[in-house]
């Protein structure tokens, strides 16, 4: 989808700038009898690339997630992975996986017993 919004931008593009081109050359003095052929056919190409633009910002783009919208991240493990229980910092709780929320890309805890919420942080592996 994107491919096509970059070639709709850039055909609208090129239509725009034809358009403008034939505009000023009806303004030339070189042109012959009434301008008025290339004004019209000026306005008609950058009409077209404007409406190529419109079309690629409003139905090319992909929607954005509303604040409704779950996001699943899947984790695949390599070999045999042991869970531990995860305990609150706070109380000594155990905690669920209903307790932890991503957050502006952050793992979120909220201890359902103390009420207590704070980011989870790994500890290094060595």
């Amino acid at each position: 989808m994107k491919a096509l919004k970059i070639i709709a931008l850039i055909i609208a593009a090129v239509l725009i700038l034809f358009g403008v081109l034939f505009i000023l050359a009806a303004f030339s003095p070189e042109s012959q009898g009434s301008p008025g052929g290339l004004i019209l056919t000026g306005l008609i190409l950058a009409g077209i690339g404007f409406v190529l633009i419109f079309v690629a910002f409003r139905f090319l783009t992909p929607a954005a997630p509303g604040p409704g919208t779950q996001v699943t991240l899947k984790i695949d493990l390599p070999g045999k992975v042991a869970m531990e229980t995860i305990k609150c910092q706070s109380c000594g709780g155990v905690l669920s996986s209903d307790d932890i929320k991503i957050v502006n890309g952050a793992a979120m805890v909220s201890c359902p017993y103390c009420k207590t919420t704070y980011q989870i942080s790994e500890e290094p592996k060595w």
